[in-house]
């Protein structure tokens, strides 16, 4: 395959400091609600990037479950290879990408665990098989066949047929990143992209247009 031709150009629209709020939480929420208007396919997908004590990265697509003043909120089984990794390194980083608006969203920040109760109170909301799926799964470990986790998922669902009360397992729950810094990416003809990056000092937030 020869990538040299495969091309875009990003003409949608632009984007000047004019149109930011002062805020970028506020503006993360004004894009992430035009995507959702827009029917965009699963808004809330995000590459988590995190690395090893050592700045070995890794990277995969999570889905965010909350965004607020403190950051933004996800969850996932505590002992899989990016909950080993930010044991050992909180910093981190997001990524979103709306194609479909020719925008990018880029956060870096630092990753702390929530509480257990608000781990708990979402683990609740989850439906019956993907709370199940969360005792089923060990992330990230070697397993020998797919046959072991469909076994063990007719296991747990023979066990709690009776009930809905599937509890939150010990190793799962949920992080939230809190941003350091939040820019904001369009797409513009030339390859000439709109970029602003929001650093956070103290408890304002300092906007700077970046080179593409």
């Amino acid at each position: 395959m020869n990538f040299d031709t495969v091309r875009k150009e990003y003409v949608t629209q632009g984007l000047t400091e004019s149109h930011l709020d002062p805020n970028p939480l506020t503006q993360f929420q004004r894009w992430y609600e035009e995507a959702v208007a827009a029917n965009v396919i699963e808004p809330n997908a995000m590459t988590l990037a995190t690395a090893t004590r050592d700045g070995i990265p890794s990277a995969r697509t999570i889905l965010l479950k909350g965004f607020d003043e403190r950051g933004f909120t996800f969850y996932t089984n505590y002992e899989s290879q990016k909950g080993k990794e930010l044991a050992e390194n909180p910093y981190a980083a997001l990524v979103f990408y709306w194609a479909t608006f020719e925008r990018q969203i880029r956060i870096t920040g630092v990753i702390n665990k929530i509480s257990p109760e608000e781990s708990e109170a979402y683990f609740k909301s989850r439906p019956m098989g993907a709370r199940l799926g969360a005792w089923v799964s060990l992330q990230s470990q070697v397993i020998p066949n797919r046959e072991v986790l469909e076994e063990r998922l007719t296991e747990l669902m023979n066990e709690f047929a009776d009930t809905e009360n599937v509890p939150m397992p010990p190793y799962w729950g949920g992080y939230c990143l809190a941003p350091n810094t939040i820019e904001f990416w369009q797409g513009r003809i030339n390859r000439l992209h709109d970029r602003f990056r929001y650093s956070r000092i103290n408890d304002d937030w300092k906007i700077e247009r970046l080179s593409p």
